[in-house]
Formats: C-alpha cells, sequence, structure tokens
C-alpha cells in the first residue's frame, strides 16, 4: 500500500514539448513565433508550479452547493497571463456571447459528470473540489494545462492550432490529471510518467463518448480531433487506437507515438517520452475496451478508475506493474471472466507482461 501524502509538482500540457519544439525551428515566422512564446510560457508556469508546490497553494473555497453538485467558475485572462483573470461566469449563469467560455463551462460539466456517474467521485478530488477554467490566455498561445489548481485554456495560433476549448477530451484529458494528482499521483517521469499522461488520455476519451452517447466500436479513438488547424496534415494529436498515425506534417514530423514495446522511445525529453510512451497503454486500454464492447466508460473504465484509486499504484509504477494491476482489478469486480481475460490479452498484444 502507497500512502501518497505529498503531490508531484506536475505541470501538465496537452500539446508535447516535442511538438512545439518542431514549430519553433520553422523558417516560417509565424509558426515559430508563437511556438517559442508557448514554451517560454510553459517554462515559467512549470517553474511557478514547482514553487507553488514548495510554499503551499491559497485552499480553494468550497462550494455552498451540497454534494455531488458542480461548482463551476469561467475567467478570461483577456490575452493575459495572470490568472485566473476576470470571471465571466459562474455555477448556474446563462451561456453568453464567448464560445469559448461555453465550451469550457460545458468541458467541465461533462468531466464532473462522468466522474460522478461512472465512479460516484465527487469532481476531482472526490470531495467536491470547484471546477475554475481560464480562457483567452496569453497571445497565441499554443497549449492548454492543469497547474495543480485550475485548467487553462489558449486561442492557438490559428496557423497549427485552433482554440483549444474545441474538443472536449482535450478538457477532460487536463482535469484527470488532477485525478491523478488527488489519487496515485503518478510521478511524471519516464514509464509512470506516460502512464500519467495515459491516464488522462483514457478518461478525455471515455468523457467524449460519454457526451456524445458513442459505444467503443463508435469512437474515433483521437485525442484532439478539430484541434488541428486545416493547412496541418494529421487529424489529432494522438490515436488510441492507432499510435503513431495522429499526424505526418511537413512541419510537425510524424507522430511518434510507438503502439508496442517493440517500439518503445529512450529519450532523456520530455521527461523521459511521458507523452511518446503513453502511446502503448493507451492501445492497450482501446483494445481491452473494443473487446468488450458497448460503453467504454463503463467495464473498461471501471478497471482502470479502480487501479487509479485503489491505493495500490505505486508512485513510480511501470506499465508491467500497472498492467498487472488492471488484471487484478479485472478479477476482483467481475470475476475470472471475459473482463479479466480482455484486459489479460490487451496488455499481451502490446507486449507488456503482467505479472
Amino acid at each position: 500500500m502507497t500512502i501518497h501524502g505529498g503531490f508531484e509538482p506536475v505541470f501538465c500540457t496537452i500539446v508535447p514539448p516535442h511538438v512545439l519544439d518542431a514549430l519553433a525551428r520553422s523558417g516560417d515566422p509565424a509558426l515559430a513565433r508563437p511556438a517559442r512564446r508557448t514554451l517560454e510560457r510553459d517554462a515559467f508556469e512549470r517553474t511557478h508550479r514547482r514553487l507553488t508546490t514548495v510554499l503551499g497553494a491559497p485552499a480553494a473555497a468550497r462550494p455552498a452547493a451540497g454534494p455531488g453538485t458542480p461548482h463551476r467558475t469561467v475567467y478570461d485572462a483577456r490575452h493575459g497571463t495572470d490568472l485566473p483573470g476576470h470571471k465571466v461566469r459562474g455555477e448556474g449563469d446563462d451561456p453568453g456571447q464567448d464560445a469559448s467560455v461555453n465550451r469550457a463551462y460545458a468541458g467541465l460539466g461533462a468531466t464532473f459528470e462522468l466522474f460522478l456517474t461512472a465512479y460516484g467521485r465527487d469532481s476531482i478530488d472526490g470531495a467536491g473540489l470547484p471546477l475554475d477554467a481560464t480562457v483567452h490566455y496569453d497571445r497565441d498561445y499554443n497549449n492548454a494545462f492543469w497547474n495543480g489548481e485550475q485548467m487553462v485554456f489558449g486561442d492557438g495560433d490559428g496557423e497549427i492550432f485552433l482554440d483549444f476549448t474545441l474538443p472536449v477530451d482535450v478538457i477532460g484529458h487536463e482535469l484527470a490529471h488532477g485525478v491523478t494528482q488527488y489519487t496515485a499521483n503518478l510521478t511524471y517521469f519516464g514509464q509512470s510518467g506516460a502512464l500519467n499522461e495515459s491516464v488522462s488520455d483514457v478518461f478525455g476519451a471515455l468523457i467524449k463518448q460519454y457526451t456524445l452517447g458513442q459505444t467503443a466500436a463508435e469512437a474515433d479513438w483521437l485525442i484532439g480531433a478539430g484541434l488541428l488547424a486545416p493547412r496541418v496534415t494529421g487529424k489529432a494529436l494522438r490515436s488510441m487506437k492507432e499510435p503513431g498515425t495522429a499526424y505526418d506534417d511537413d512541419v510537425l514530423g510524424k507522430d511518434p507515438q510507438p503502439a508496442t514495446m517493440d517500439d518503445y522511445v529512450r529519450t532523456g525529453s520530455d521527461n523521459g517520452g511521458v507523452h511518446i510512451n503513453s502511446g502503448i497503454p493507451n492501445r492497450a486500454f482501446y483494445l481491452a475496451a473494443t473487446a468488450l464492447g458497448g460503453h467504454a466508460w463503463e467495464r473498461a473504465g471501471q478497471i482502470w478508475y479502480d487501479v487509479l484509486t485503489g491505493g495500490e499504484l505505486e508512485q513510480d509504477a511501470r506499465f508491467t506493474d500497472f498492467a498487472t494491476l488492471t488484471v487484478s482489478a479485472a478479477r476482483a469486480r467481475y470475476g475470472d471472466g471475459e473482463e479479466r481475460e480482455a484486459v489479460a490479452k490487451a496488455w499481451q498484444q502490446v507486449g507488456v507482461r503482467t505479472r
């Protein structure tokens, strides 16, 4: 049993550093300048996150509403960088004219609803944590992030990325980092970091599927579909179904995600490839969910949630550790039936052994 007492100073962005690095090296100033600005801003926010962890963040105000009720607040940074910004919509307020505000508000609600309805979890921390989001962050900011306290969305540069509130799975992905922060608190480096990223992709995908009412067979299993601008040769940031196929672009390069352990990437960048090697556990979840059929948030999602919140997942867990726990969780909840078999086979197919 691991006691998760302190939180790692994790700063989690949806766009991987290797993508922004590629853009920053472009000979086109319209592409390079926003990417460099985004990288600089991310570095600042990452440092701020570390300092906040050391010094302690102010306690979040608890909502007056009862348990099981969301408490959302959306702010507008007005293209500045001071957080949270100017409050523009609170819980229960009618939609306004700003589509980014409305999408952020709806995405926070969709995430809250999935975790409550499917898993009985009251908000990100399980105890009714208010959900705050800031839109219109900075100028041409090519990212969205969870900083340990709230969601932040850039508008994109319009050349490579569009508004980051467009895909609901991006919102769900970043908020799921908060769930991991309050549960398993997976270390953001190497395989544990890749699991951290993968868990967010899993629940981001489930939130999109839940919102659309899709079965595992109907879903596209793409993360960030609709985020790439028309000039980009690609369909999303990542594909859980076929890692390594999300984009193949003259500027961005080719999606580097591996689908199996045979192509595992060893690198010192991106915290040991957390956004790259997450393709392996992502595909394992896709294989398990599609083998079971129906709504993926039900059986497959429940198994992953059980592992994330069960208290046995070590902070520095490797793929084998996580895989073994999913097989055990499937057996504990469903017995030695098709659920356990589907999960075990999925990990086998991606080359991750279970003990």
